[in-house]
């Protein structure tokens, strides 16, 4: 059970049950975490809007993924382990890469800084050092890629803190924090 409730996509209507709808259609089912979201449409527009945008971006999936992994992973959060987990699976990445992800690291060093860079700019809020930007512009990273790692790490924080805070049940299996 969440401490904040998960609306029925089904008891919705409007604009509301539209998103849900489409979310439905798109990816076969709500999740958990959308279906609280939905408590504020705004949030959940929001988020599904920022999303589509990186989707269109120039960071391939399956590094999102591993990101996303390594954020949840730093942030404690099992319901986006689980769910990037899958993801991160469903995008052709091996169990090996995906333990790694949780750790920063990856056999690709450009993958790998990357990912460093990433954990370094959610822990810093943005204050990364000079040596880290350096870092990962010489793994090939430029700067609309930088814009976009710095984007997934905080819509990640976002869904972290949002599943925290509502205690949201997993809706893969469960992958718990190291």
């Amino acid at each position: 059970m969440t401490r904040i409730p998960m609306i029925d996509p089904t008891a919705t209507s409007g604009q509301l049950r539209v998103i849900l709808d489409n979310v439905a259609a798109k990816r076969g089912d709500v999740s958990h975490m959308m279906r609280v979201m939905a408590n504020s449409p705004a949030v959940l527009g929001g988020y599904l809007g920022f999303g589509a945008a990186l989707d269109n971006g120039v960071l391939p999936a399956a590094l999102r993924e591993r990101i996303a992994i390594a954020v949840a992973e730093a942030n404690a959060c099992g319901v986006c382990l689980a769910a990037h987990t899958h993801f991160g699976r469903s995008e052709g990445l091996s169990d090996v890469e995906l333990s790694a992800a949780r750790d920063a690291g990856s056999a690709d060093p450009a993958s790998a800084a990357a990912l460093r860079f990433a954990l370094a700019v959610m822990r810093s809020i943005g204050h990364v050092s000079d040596a880290a930007l350096d870092e990962v512009k010489a793994a090939g990273f430029d700067d609309a890629a930088i814009m976009e790692i710095t984007a997934v790490v905080f819509i990640n924080v976002l869904t972290n803190a949002i599943n925290h805070i509502a205690e949201t049940v997993p809706d893969y299996p469960v992958v718990c924090a190291r």
